[in-house]
């Protein structure tokens, strides 16, 4: 790649970190700027981690924060792990495919957004290869038994577009045409749901020209010449991918019905396409960054900036994933503004692009002028008109539409809000109706402090913490109940909690029912029935002993014996006259 002296360095010394070797020693030996990158690509290994999630949350997290430092750590993680893919073949089938799915979800991508191809490509088909190695060994055989045919046809190609582009004087610098690579075939057979016999352009042609010019002039010759798929049809020169990718793009139908993708770039074009970001590389000494390489790292570091208020670790890794993938889809609003989104979004995507506010109140959307449903997958080139309405909101159900972390968080961030106020209002009515039952509300428990000692015990922040908690379930009724009864009924709920029931005619019903042959020993409360009853294990109350009922709160009458030392620190007033049937 090219790379300057103090990068190589570090790629060289990049392990040194595990094995002893000290960050100010390294300073000390090769200066700040080796020891800062030998630091930012060192996994981290000597902290602890709760789990396995965490401990790679926290390494993609640290090299993120390293590369929008400096995007030379990047390129050290990107070699690093392409000499571990290649060695993978050694470790242990389970670590195989752990490496390669953290290659295929972190690296690949981040390989994309540098614009390295041949990099991508070559970690792509290796992770392919442990994560599916049953599909990827039938794919490589079959492509291997047809290699002859195929190159017959590569060079039959080549002929007709040398010979066609002659004869409008254009003289391609070099025409070749290359494999498609495994994982992208096997990409194309899954989404297509179709066998490798139907997959028609397993070759991929390009051609390489002096000037921009030369490759529209070139995209004229080979339509007239072969037909076009319309929908094929990109330009990247005009319209660059976020990594500074230009070509010009189209497949058409080529010799004997096949379809044929081919792409045309310039020199130039055609090395940043292969090296990305290392084709111009700026860290030699006296070269500037240019504006396109000021955007890419600019992009990186907005990422970058955009997930550290991610906490949970695996929230925090899906985003990561979302965020890498290339953008795919380049829509325009009525005004020619250009949104890039990943591929299959939808109009709300488009919408919270646009701002917030735009798409929390979507309705609807005009796609060139004709009405979508909000499930529609924007395609290249769609002219977006959003349609809204000051009475929308957003839904539960558009988290299963949009594709961009933006949009996402949006709708999950309003959903908190209102089911948070929801939860204040019904905990709000919870409390004042079991405050009331305790003869105060909340506004006296506030004018007196009281509210402090109840946020206490029940380990709120304030009372609006304590409302929402209420509200959705975190604290239950009766844990209310218990911090807002006075001490001596505390310690009668107290000896409550130790009661048990009744293997048989422990829970008894009120007379005015018949009751069963076994419930020989029910008691009686006059004047009710069919009141849950349970004897307190404070004191075991037996048939013949005397007794008396207290009224608990939620809980029914328990019963114990008149002369129960629990019994008498309860208010007399809760007390029911009670007997043995």
């Amino acid at each position: 790649m090219r790379l300057d002296l103090d990068t190589i360095v570090a790629g060289l010394l990049h392990g040194v970190l595990k094995d002893g070797i000290t960050v100010e020693e390294l300073e000390d030996h090769f200066g700040q700027d080796v020891s800062l990158l030998v630091k930012g690509a060192t996994r981290i290994t000597d902290v602890k981690f709760n789990s396995e999630l965490a401990e790679h949350a926290d390494n993609v997290r640290k090299m993120l924060l390293a590369i929008s430092k400096d995007i030379r750590v990047l390129l050290l993680r990107l070699a690093d792990r392409l000499q571990d893919m290649c060695e993978l073949d050694r470790a242990e089938p389970k670590r195989q495919r752990k490496i390669a799915k953290e290659t295929m979800d972190i690296y690949t991508p981040l390989a994309s957004r540098l614009g390295i191809d041949w990099l991508k490509r070559e970690l792509e088909d290796l992770s392919f290869k442990y994560l599916y190695p049953v599909e990827y060994n039938e794919l490589n055989e079959k492509l291997e038994s047809s290699l002859e045919e195929r190159q017959r046809y590569v060079d039959e190609v080549i002929n007709i577009l040398r010979h066609k582009l002659a004869e409008f004087s254009i003289h391609p610098i070099r025409i070749f045409g290359r494999p498609k690579h495994l994982y992208s075939i096997h990409k194309k057979l899954i989404a297509q749901k179709i066998p490798l016999e139907r997959v028609y352009d397993k070759v991929a042609f390009r051609i390489i020209v002096e000037t921009v010019r030369e490759c529209y002039e070139t995209v004229g010759v080979i339509h007239s010449t072969w037909s076009p798929v319309k929908e094929r049809i990109k330009d990247f020169i005009a319209r660059p991918k976020a990594n500074n990718y230009q070509s010009m793009h189209t497949t058409v139908l080529g010799p004997r019905g096949h379809f044929i993708e081919i792409q045309i770039r310039t020199e130039e074009m055609d090395l940043v396409a292969q090296e990305g970001i290392a084709a111009h590389w700026a860290y030699k000494e006296g070269q500037r960054v240019n504006q396109d390489d000021m955007h890419l790292f600019g992009g990186l570091k907005k990422l970058v900036q955009s997930l550290q208020k991610v906490e949970d670790p695996r929230e925090f890794l899906l985003s990561v994933r979302e965020e890498l993938d290339q953008p795919e889809v380049y829509a325009l609003t009525p005004n020619g503004e250009v949104k890039e989104l990943p591929g299959k979004s939808s109009p709300l995507d488009f919408a919270y692009a646009i701002h917030s506010e735009i798409g929390d109140t979507c309705v609807g959307a005009k796609v060139n002028g004709r009405m979508v449903p909000l499930k529609y997958e924007l395609q290249d080139g769609d002219i977006v008109e959003i349609v809204t309405s000051p009475n929308q909101t957003p839904r539960r159900g558009w988290l299963a539409l949009v594709k961009t972390r933006k949009a996402r968080e949006r709708i999950r961030s309003w959903l908190r809000r209102e089911e948070k106020k929801k939860a204040l209002g019904l905990g709000r009515e919870i409390c004042e109706r079991e405050l009331k039952q305790n003869g105060t509300t909340l506004k006296k428990i506030v004018k007196t402090g009281h509210v402090r000692l109840l946020l206490k015990k029940l380990h709120c922040n304030s009372l609006d913490d304590m409302l929402v908690k209420v509200g959705n379930g975190t604290i239950t009724v009766q844990q209310l109940e218990k911090v807002l009864l006075p001490p001596e009924a505390q310690r009668e709920q107290e000896g409550l909690g130790r009661e048990l029931e009744l293997e048989s005619g422990g829970v008894f019903k009120r007379s005015g029912k018949k009751k069963k042959e076994e419930q020989k020993d029910a008691i009686t409360i006059d004047g009710a029935d069919d009141l849950l009853i349970k004897i307190s294990k404070c004191c075991s109350p037996v048939p013949g002993d005397e007794i008396i009922g207290f009224i608990t709160m939620g809980r029914g009458v328990s019963i114990h014996r008149t002369d129960c030392i629990n019994l008498r620190q309860t208010d007399p007033n809760r007390w029911l006259d009670v007997e043995w049937r």
